[in-house]
């Protein structure tokens, strides 16, 4: 897989507009009771009663912008569609904000404040979007933040390819077009890589960066077209279908549009958006907590390495992240310099049974490092990939390319989220025991049945096994 390390800028946008909605909403909502206050006869009382409304109005703008998908960063809409949806917003906030109006009547908060908050809220929260809007479009066309997809085409789909080889905006890259379509092949022959339909797709997902696959036409049997789905599903893949064609099974599908065409979508990360943002809100802030109260250790464990050991503080290893997407991973140095060089001569004492290298008493080890291995804390400069994007602080650990290259099918799904800094294996005592397979089938387990309350009892076993050394 090539390289192409890479910050999630996209994902700290879309935390940073959460915070700029909620800024903006109720900065509106106080300049709205301001106003009225300072140029009507009404009087408009501070009481608890303004507190109520203001979090009755923040809860009620939320919930409608991520039901409208106004909280995303729109790739293929246009500036009248993203009006559109602010107009519906608004419409629908103001009857649900006049309703209970009517309902409870809101004395310390009269119906011309509400309705002055709507038309202040629309252009404030539009302006705001419009400029991000356009802000995201100009670096998705310099080459930021971009999707990699797999067009299966047909003679119909001449248009959106064009539309997304041409409009840079949209932040979408063809890898590979699968079609026999010979007015595809004059078309978007020198400009993509065009592979017949009888081509082995799930090879090209398994061995290069693909983030969707669109599909125009159903690769000769319906059978196949499903196999497809049930793999973009293991792998996290989005996949995207266009025609009549409706998708049967336990499917989350949707409509969306890229410009005017309509496309069925399937979203096949195993953790929704909205939870994506609030595991990595929370993530980030922990990291960041957590390097600060740590500083004193971290810099006794940096004295303690450089004092007892040749080498660099920090160790820097590739690693193979989000559906292939490789970076660097930074760990304390807990082995000799030349560790990787002494890795070949020692492969014969290699005690693991799948992919990975393991040994329990690795000569390479330093005594400083077989300290910090026993106790995770070797793990901690992690943290910093965490707030890169690079990484989330529990998932399936990173694995070197040598070992995904080694990988069975069903074992690719560790690659359908985020890796993480400690995750179900990482807190088993004698984790090393531990069979490759079953080590595996705890990351499926644990991706199969996320939630954020076992993403916290994994944070806290984790400290329990820093505390009690219950490592490597």
């Amino acid at each position: 897989m090539p390289m192409r390390p890479k910050i999630n800028r996209r994902k700290l946008i879309m935390m940073f507009l959460g915070v700029v909605d909620v800024l903006a909403t109720l900065g509106t909502l106080f300049l709205a009771s301001y106003l009225v206050h300072r140029f009507t006869y009404e009087q408009v009382i501070i009481s608890s009663e303004i507190i109520f409304v203001s979090l009755i109005v923040l809860i009620t703008w939320l919930v409608l912008l991520k039901a409208t998908h106004l909280a995303r960063i729109p790739r293929t809409r246009t500036t009248n569609m993203l009006f559109s949806d602010f107009v519906k917003l608004s419409f629908i906030g103001g009857i649900i904000l006049m309703l209970l109006d009517w309902m409870i009547k809101f004395d310390s908060f009269p119906s011309m404040a509400l309705a002055l908050f709507i038309v202040l809220n629309f252009f404030v929260l539009f302006a705001i979007r419009y400029m991000t809007f356009k802000t995201v479009k100009y670096f998705r066309a310099n080459g930021h933040n971009t999707r990699n997809i797999v067009v299966i085409a047909n003679d119909q789909s001449a248009s959106l390819i064009h539309k997304i080889l041409h409009q840079k905006e949209w932040g979408f890259k063809i890898l590979y077009i699968i079609s026999d379509s010979e007015v595809i092949k004059s078309q978007f022959g020198n400009l993509v890589k065009i592979h017949p339909k009888s081509v082995n797709v799930k090879s090209l997902l398994r061995f290069d960066i693909i983030d969707e696959v669109i599909c125009f036409d159903c690769l000769h049997t319906e059978k196949r077209l499903y196999e497809l789905i049930d793999y973009c599903s293991d792998l996290g893949v989005t996949f995207r279908l266009h025609g009549k064609q409706h998708i049967v099974g336990n499917f989350k599908t949707r409509q969306q549009y890229f410009d005017t065409i309509p496309l069925f979508t399937i979203e096949n990360n195993p953790i929704n958006k909205f939870h994506q943002v609030t595991k990595m809100v929370l993530e980030i802030s922990a990291s960041f907590v957590i390097l600060f109260m740590s500083s004193p250790v971290l810099l006794l464990i940096s004295l303690l390495i450089k004092l007892t050991s040749k080498g660099p503080i920090v160790f820097k290893q590739e690693r193979v992240g989000l559906r292939g997407r490789k970076f660097y991973i930074y760990k304390f140095r807990t082995m000799v310099i030349n560790a990787e060089e002494l890795k070949e001569k020692l492969m014969v004492m290699n005690e693991s049974d799948g992919p990975t290298f393991k040994i329990k008493k690795d000569p390479r080890i330093t005594t400083i490092g077989s300290i910090l291995r026993k106790t995770n804390l070797d793990e901690v400069p992690q943290l910093f990939n965490v707030i890169k994007g690079e990484m989330s602080l529990i998932g399936p650990r990173p694995p070197i390319q040598s070992e995904v290259d080694r990988y069975e099918e069903w074992q690719l799904k560790r690659l359908a989220v985020k890796p993480g800094l400690t995750c179900t294996w990482q807190i088993v005592p004698n984790r090393n025991d531990v069979k490759f397979d079953k080590w595996v089938q705890m990351d499926i387990q644990y991706i199969d049945n996320w939630s954020l309350k076992a993403d916290v009892a994994l944070f806290f076993k984790t400290f329990k096994t820093v505390l009690f050394a219950r490592g490597a």
